[in-house]
């Protein structure tokens, strides 16, 4: 990592289940704890807090890839069934349209198809983990949306392209799940599976050497990330693959800075393995 002193590392958290970390579920609260303490743990020894947060959540998909430049984006409750408190919660964070002008030249500059939306509201892949990250709410927050073709490949190159606002002192979050089979989970829920937490780490293990290969300019580490279907228990860990790809942003990012991966959340999660990333 160089000396910038704007300089942001970039992070890839598990979100949890809708609302519930910021309900007191007693099941996620390891989760909250980890994600409370992500700025003293591990971002305590910059020089200055984040000018900008860059959300990638895995709830916000569009045909093409899209940034948010609302000036002080609503709320959007994406969920359905919980208590009536978990539809008042708010987010006052504001938007930066300055920012996500920026990131939209910075994809099309590599001739990837984008736009911005005036529009879009925080999702609950974004207003959660940040309420508590930042329960202040007085960082600017733009989100980038992934691309429903859902490729491995276009999404590192995504990365890749905004990689540089990192440098700019923008915190680059993608905010999903290294497993999210919600049948699984449920039923995990009820009554843990000792077979699905086997087939959980089975993948885990195989993701957590793929992203160490993959952190420098190994073009096999790359390949085994696009490839990503074919590795043990993947289409269980994934069945469909929206709340992995914010993970292929962020190594895309990540590899074009050259910046060095570590695990930070090396947890048994709902029944699961589960893991989360910084790399700097």
């Amino acid at each position: 990592m160089s000396t910038n002193k704007l300089q942001m590392p970039i992070l890839f958290i598990p979100h949890g289940g809708g609302p519930m970390p910021l309900l007191g579920e007693p099941n996620h609260r390891s989760l909250c704890e980890f994600i409370k303490n992500i700025d003293t743990n591990y971002l305590a020894n910059l020089e200055r807090k984040p000018a900008a947060i860059l959300m990638i959540s895995a709830h916000w998909e569009e045909p093409v890839a899209t940034v948010s430049s609302a000036a002080a984006p609503d709320m959007l409750y994406d969920y359905y069934g919980f208590p009536p408190e978990s539809y008042e919660i708010e987010y006052p964070a504001l938007g930066d349209k300055q920012l996500a002008t920026h990131i939209l030249t910075l994809l099309q500059q590599q001739g990837i198809e984008s736009k911005l939306d005036s529009e879009r509201g925080f999702d609950h892949g974004t207003f959660v983990p940040l309420k508590l990250m930042y329960p202040q709410a007085d960082i600017p927050v733009v989100q980038l949306s992934l691309v429903n073709s859902l490729d491995p490949q276009s999404h590192l190159d995504i990365g890749a392209a905004i990689a540089s606002i990192a440098e700019q002192g923008v915190l680059v979050i993608g905010s999903g799940f290294t497993f999210h089979n919600m049948q699984a989970l449920l039923q995990n829920m009820r009554s843990p599976m000792e077979s699905t937490l086997q087939k959980s780490k089975e993948f885990d293990l195989w993701l957590n050497t793929a992203v160490k290969e993959h952190g420098g300019s190994s073009q096999e580490g790359q390949q085994q990330i696009v490839d990503w279907k074919n590795a043990p228990q993947a289409l269980f860990a994934h069945p469909r693959e929206e709340h992995l790809l914010p993970l292929l942003v962020c190594m895309g990012a990540a590899q074009e800075l050259q910046y060095t991966p570590e695990n930070i959340f090396d947890e048994t999660f709902l029944g699961v393995k589960t893991s989360g990333f910084i790399w700097r």
